[in-house]
């Protein structure tokens, strides 16, 4: 991709098309797209966040879109200062040229209504969120009005400024509730997975979500999920939910009650104790880097469909337990994981879970994990080690 920093050295070079040296056609078309993307503009919500920051970074620098951002730093008030996300919201604000902030509540419903009338967005992504299925059971009120009535609030925002524009929203596999633990499982040596051969992919979106235990934060997340669907359906809106499964990349505040891979890592790197939470530290996860979630997430604008739903992780190929998790970031870091185990689990979590990719791969055949695993710790471990210089 052609990037804005990349367009401004060459139209200060001075040099035009006949000037430049070994342009090919991918590279004009590359350049034809970013000039037509100008002055697009992108709403993103939580967007101080891992994702929201993530898609806000892409579609500046690599779409040339204009973004605006929403972010009251709610995350500090769930997790206290180590998950305070300020730093993000200046990061974005000091390094992109196009970024304009927006101090405000997803619970404030005539506060979204008139935003959303005001900037005009060409297409929105909802990441704003309670994302911790332990801290819901505290927060319950907090959690379910930030999660099922926040969302319903930008959903009917959108929809009486407009029903085209594109609306994707960051969902989350805990939709799935526990059901995911009723299948059959093989005991390997550092890992479960699935003995079912229907499973080999991973979990598919015809999953059911209904009649099990989903966590509070679980069960708001399906209300959410389930009304942008129904917007979708109800009023032939673009929308799209994205069940994530571990979202993680080098821009994430991790803490022990969400960012499993980023705290881990942190962990290791300041030689704190982790503590593992049941299922033998065997417990599944798949694991897929914030650069390519906002990678989907632009294949969809670009060709949106109505009331799509995605499974959306690393896939089994990118998946890991805790245990060689542990062994993955030891070896990167020369540094021992310490570690004490719990044996009782977390409530609703999942003993193994990795994302059945196929229909993703099929609406878009463009897309396609690019970051490996390993790559994926060692960004996040560079990440966690500047920080701790400065």
């Amino acid at each position: 991709m052609i990037s804005y920093a990349v367009l401004e050295k060459f139209l200060l070079s001075g040099k035009d098309f006949k000037g430049k040296e070994n342009i090919d056609l991918q590279d004009f078309w590359q350049l034809f797209r970013f000039i037509k993307m100008a002055n697009k503009k992108l709403l993103v919500t939580g967007s101080s966040g891992l994702i929201g920051s993530e898609v806000c970074v892409y579609f500046s620098t690599v779409l040339n879109w204009d973004i605006h951002g929403i972010d009251n730093n709610q995350r500090a008030e769930f997790f206290g200062p180590q998950g305070d996300t300020r730093w993000n919201q200046k990061r974005l604000q000091t390094t992109l040229r196009n970024y304009t902030h927006h101090e405000l509540d997803i619970r404030n419903r005539e506060g979204i209504i008139a935003k959303i009338k005001e900037i005009k967005p060409d297409a929105i992504v909802h990441t704003a969120a309670q994302p911790s299925h332990d801290r819901a059971a505290d927060l319950p009120f907090e959690d379910f009005d930030t999660n099922a009535v926040g969302t319903f609030n930008l959903l009917e925002a959108t929809r009486r400024y407009s029903t085209k524009i594109p609306f994707v929203h960051l969902s989350t596999n805990k939709v799935y509730g526990d059901a995911p633990n009723e299948i059959a499982l093989t005991e390997l040596p550092k890992r479960w997975d699935y003995a079912d051969p229907e499973f080999e992919r991973g979990i598919p979106e015809t999953f059911r979500i209904d009649q099990t235990k989903h966590s509070l934060f679980g069960s708001s997340k399906v209300s959410a999920d389930i009304s942008v669907q129904e917007y979708g359906r109800y009023f032939q809106m673009p929308t799209a939910c994205l069940r994530g499964g571990c979202l993680t990349g080098p821009n994430h505040s991790g803490v022990e009650l969400h960012g499993f891979l980023s705290y881990l890592i942190k962990c290791n790197l300041e030689q704190k104790e982790y503590t593992v939470f049941g299922y033998k530290g065997k417990q599944v996860r798949d694991n897929i880097h914030s650069y390519d979630v906002a990678r989907f997430i632009e294949q969809f604008i670009k060709s949106p469909r109505i009331a799509e739903v995605y499974n959306i992780g690393g896939g089994k190929d990118n998946s890991c337990s805790i245990l060689e998790a542990f062994d993955m970031i030891s070896a990167i870091s020369g540094i021992e994981m310490k570690w004490k185990y719990d044996p009782k689990n977390r409530i609703g979590d999942h003993i193994c879970y990795y994302s059945d990719l196929s229909k993703m791969k099929s609406h878009y055949p463009e897309w396609t994990i690019s970051k490996a695993l390993r790559e994926t710790f060692e960004e996040i471990y560079k990440a966690w080690n500047q920080k701790s210089r400065q």
